[in-house]
């Protein structure tokens, strides 16, 4: 327990008595970090075990525990009730080993002066376990989600109103119930709903229909993150238009339109590209001859991926000519307009796509609450949005913090780093 190199403060080396002794005091707040293994769920409970036998010791249920899973908080249940039980049996010996691995010093343990002869913290871990089965109310072990329930059914019928959700629902706990009958309505209203149903067919054509349906499935599970961040209009423009990028193609609805219509900028993109067919087409080497004429023919039909093909190797890099053409001036102003008609291309694409996956996601975002309203659901992201709301209300926040502040006087938290933003905010 004295080896040094495994444990640190705030970047100095500790021992690991100096380390627990830091870790499980009831009167620091502490981040630990640790791999897996390490032994989290131990010191977790060790703090709560120290907790209640602190000075100022709290009632049990004033102490909160919050993790991910039902199986991580019936484990630390089972933990500080297995912990309990035996220390109950143990021998002074056995508690004080116990208490030193906790973090407590040996001059700690017993009375510091004559004022207080009883003072034994063996004594007391002893009676831990009587003494919480006789107050009723344990600690308070709870996950996340049912902690934010918990905190829902205190809500006024405001926030639930302003929510859109009903004063007597039922917890969904799991989507994985609601989600055959929300596909149903979503292809459904999809039927009804041109604009809708020619997105969702491009993105099938473009991504196929297995990871059309994973990607609006994971925009499902996500939806309160999405419409916190629709609601400020981060959504759309989360991915720019080409023309932000590209600022001489505004005015143009796509790439392509920058080289088709009459426009004087057009024009002047146009006659780049024909002076370089005319290079190419010159050349002696068949090769490059064919090159200018695709180029060419491209130019005529208005087609700008034959032109960029022309230019370009399939890997999107200019094309190598000869030395006198590769350093003609036509040639390579028309292969830099080139690989900028790719990259505009490339992003009107990725802007074209996310702007159909915001739309359909919006719709089934919107079909999954009228199948929660019919049913009387509420899901678990509803929870998570309304702990936020009646946390950050000016009007309410203060109430619910007052209300905390009187009932928690220990908070831990486990596996912190993969709380997501709504639930560390």
């Amino acid at each position: 327990m004295n080896k040094p190199a495994a444990y640190e403060h705030n970047g100095q080396q500790v021992t690991a008595a100096q380390f627990y002794a830091i870790a499980c005091d009831p009167q620091r707040s502490v981040a630990v970090e640790a791999c897996a293994g390490a032994g989290k769920t131990w010191m977790l409970v060790s703090r709560m075990i120290r907790a209640l036998l602190d000075e100022d010791a709290p009632q049990p249920h004033e102490i909160l525990a919050i993790t991910f899973t039902k199986k991580a908080a019936g484990e630390m249940r089972q933990r500080l009730q297995e912990w309990l039980a035996e220390f109950a049996f143990a021998t002074p010996e056995k508690l004080q080993e116990e208490l030193l691995m906790r973090g407590i010093s040996k001059q700690n343990l017993y009375a510091k002066n004559s004022l207080q002869p009883a003072y034994s913290l063996p004594e007391q871990l002893q009676n831990l376990y009587q003494k919480m089965l006789s107050q009723g109310r344990g600690v308070q072990i709870k996950t996340f989600h049912g902690w934010f329930a918990a905190l829902l059914r205190t809500a006024p019928l405001s926030v639930l109103e302003g929510l859109n959700l009903p004063a007597n629902y039922t917890l969904l706990e799991d989507d994985k119930l609601a989600t055959p009958s929300v596909w149903r309505r979503f292809f459904g209203t999809l039927l009804k709903d041109e604009v809708a149903k020619r997105d969702f067919e491009q993105l099938v054509a473009e991504h196929g229909k297995s990871q059309a349906l994973k990607a609006l499935d994971e925009a499902l599970s996500k939806r309160v993150e999405f419409q916190l961040a629709d609601e400020k209009a981060l959504v759309d423009a989360s991915v720019p238009h080409f023309a932000e990028f590209f600022p001489d193609f505004a005015g143009c609805e796509s790439p392509e339109a920058a080289l088709v219509s009459s426009d004087v900028s057009n024009n002047v993109r146009r006659r780049i590209f024909t002076d370089a067919a005319k290079i190419l087409g010159a050349a002696s080497q068949k090769s490059f001859s064919a090159k200018g004429v695709e180029l060419e023919k491209a130019i005529t039909d208005n087609d700008l991926s034959s032109a960029i093909a022309a230019l370009l190797t399939e890997k999107g890099t200019p094309r190598k000519f000869n030395a006198a053409l590769s350093e003609n001036e036509f040639v390579a102003r028309a292969q830099d307009l080139a690989l900028r008609f790719q990259a505009a291309i490339a992003q009107h694409a990725a802007w074209q796509h996310q702007q159909r996956m915001a739309k359909l996601t919006r719709l089934l975002i919107n079909e999954f609450g009228n199948l929660k309203r019919q049913r009387g659901w509420v899901d678990m992201n509803d929870v998570e949005r309304a702990a936020l709301v009646m946390l950050s209300s000016p009007e309410l926040s203060g109430w619910v913090q007052e209300r905390l502040d009187a009932r928690v006087k220990h908070l831990m938290i486990d596996e912190f780093q993969d709380t997501s933003p709504l639930q560390w905010q």
